[in-house]
């Protein structure tokens, strides 16, 4: 069975587009989204599918290089005879004025630009290149992050009308294909940046899971990602089946639940029904297991209580847990500056006004950073003291913490005199605090003592920040 064949397989066995149907390809350049526009019009010379055209997003992250990558892609469907859809946006300036991660609002950006794409060219779906080795990694992410048997279920075959013909076919699959036609694609250097987690999980991870465990371990995890998603899909419906008696009134930007009945439900059940919940009001931000966990406490907590979640904030309010609008942040008087961003691990945030760009991630064992010595542009904290999840903001009026190697609490303010921080940069300077507000790295700087790493082997916490334009 040769590769167009296995593709064709794929898109029966999950039922991703009936026969005859019009795929758009989402096409980025790169290897993998260039063997599938040539797979899929193998397929469409045997009468399996009709190739719509194109679509390609420009995310101008990457300067010139993504420039080259649009023209490449409008020259490919030139050659090819097929129309191309062609967007363009500014993520970065876009995330910075949602607060949000870059990655996130690149992929809601890019694939509300694949859905009218879509209408556009009057197609069925649209096709995306995730591999079996993206399912993997997915999985190992997901796993790293904790976000239950929903994230294990990895990368759908399917979503809404965004298909993905490729999810059973391996990578190496894909460039052996490629090679054999000698097909042109575009290199995005940035997947060799060690400092992104898919990156090292791809690059280093899965390397060593193969020489030290199974060659075919890219496979297995495709296989679990499988399992999970069939037993996901299960207790998934058992959770919309109850929701309807846990979510008491729903109005624009508001949700009530009914706490007792919430904690009566199994944990299974009642976790899938709270992050159902979570969702509506996430404005598509990553929800993870200590997000569901924090709304899930509010179950047994006392009146007023509340917590913050990823695009929202939820008070408990006699029986009912009440989702709304996030707190709004608070700006100290005088301080045009002012910010605060939550941190995921493993995550980024850049503050392009700032100058700044930090991020978190879980480690088995201690980095390059050491025990966080002053100074140092990449420090390990101990995991085990933090309350999560951590946040990055600016200094604020009375911030006092204890500076590693020192026996006492100091004020922030005297800190920055002593280390002689220009008094115009102060403001600027970015702070990781954790869930209970407390400093824990002064970013370029110095980590505090009661963060310090003393027991590696109970979990560690690598951060890493670096001034735009280079290394803090």
């Amino acid at each position: 069975m040769n590769l167009s064949q296995r593709v064709a397989r794929t898109i029966r066995r999950h039922a991703l587009l009936a026969r005859g149907g019009r795929s758009l390809v989402a096409l980025s350049g790169g290897p993998d989204s260039v063997a599938l526009a040539h797979l899929l019009l193998e397929l469409q010379a045997a009468g399996e599918l009709t190739v719509a055209g194109f679509a390609h997003f420009n995310h101008q992250l990457r300067g010139a290089d993504a420039d080259e990558d649009e023209s490449f892609c409008r020259g490919m469907a030139a050659a090819l005879g097929l129309p191309i859809d062609v967007a363009r946006a500014d993520v970065r300036a876009a995330a910075r004025e949602a607060g949000r991660s870059i990655e996130d609002v690149a992929r809601e950006l890019r694939y509300a630009f694949f859905e009218q794409a879509t209408d556009r060219f009057a197609s069925d779906v649209i096709a995306v290149g995730h591999s079996l080795d993206d399912q993997a990694e997915t999985f190992l992410l997901r796993l790293v992050r904790g976000s239950g048997a929903r994230g294990l279920a990895g990368i759908l075959p399917r979503a809404g009308r965004v298909i993905r013909p490729l999810i059973e076919i391996s990578r190496a699959d894909l460039r052996q294909y490629a090679a054999e036609r000698a097909l042109a694609f575009r290199t995005d250097l940035s997947n060799a940046d060690l400092s992104i987690p898919r990156n090292r999980v791809r690059h280093e991870l899965i390397p060593y899971l193969e020489r030290e465990f199974s060659p075919g371990i890219s496979r297995v995890l495709a296989r679990e990602a499988a399992m999970a998603r069939d037993d996901e899909n299960r207790l998934q419906q058992e959770a919309i089946d109850f929701t309807g008696s846990i979510v008491l009134r729903t109005t624009a930007g508001k949700i009530e639940l009914d706490a007792p009945a919430l904690r009566s439900l199994h944990p299974a059940i009642a976790a899938r029904v709270a992050r159902q919940a979570l969702s509506r009001l996430a404005s598509g931000r990553f929800i993870g297991f200590d997000h569901v966990d924090r709304l899930l406490r509010l179950a047994d907590a006392l009146e007023g209580e509340a917590v913050d979640l990823p695009g929202q904030r939820a008070v408990r309010r006699g029986s009912v847990i009440v989702l709304g609008p996030p707190a709004p942040r608070q700006r100290a008087r005088g301080r045009e500056n002012s910010f605060r961003f939550p941190l995921s691990i493993p995550g980024e945030v850049t503050l392009d006004n700032q100058g700044w760009t930090v991020s978190a991630e879980r480690m088995e064992s201690l980095g390059p950073g050491g025990t966080g010595h002053a100074k140092a542009a990449e420090v390990v904290v101990a995991a085990d003291p933090l309350t999560l999840p951590l946040a990055i903001r600016s200094r604020r009026r009375g911030d006092r913490f204890r500076p590693l190697g020192l026996g006492h609490r100091k004020k922030l303010q005297d800190f920055l005199v002593d280390r002689k921080i220009p008094r115009e940069i102060r403001d600027s300077l970015p702070l990781v605090v954790d869930g209970q507000d407390r400093i824990v790295w002064v970013v370029g700087e110095t980590v505090a003592e009661d963060f310090r790493v003393t027991e590696p082997s109970r979990g560690v916490i690598f951060l890493k920040a670096r001034r735009l334009g280079g290394l803090g």
